[in-house]
């Protein structure tokens, strides 16, 4: 997963002390975010990540892409 990013700042995630070990999920699920970009990286189309993670909501996917691409693009706009 992208190092560095504060993810406790995506409305889409949360982690908490006792479930899934205190991963980072997608909010109101036990699905570690690790996982959504560990899938995209094998290959996995966001409509296979649906169809293979019962009860997520596309949106909260969306929105976790999402954040990951615009916190990479302020880093890089940064870099030296």
């Amino acid at each position: 997963m992208t190092a560095g990013l504060d993810w406790l700042q995506c409305p889409a995630v949360e982690s908490v002390p006792g479930k899934v070990s205190g991963a980072l999920v997608l909010l109101g699920t036990r699905m570690p975010v690790s996982a959504i970009f560990e899938n995209i990286e094998a290959g996995a189309s966001i409509n296979d990540i649906m169809e293979w993670f019962e009860g997520l909501d596309r949106k909260q996917v969306h929105a976790v892409i999402a954040f990951a691409a615009r916190s990479l693009d302020r880093t890089l706009a940064f870099a030296p």
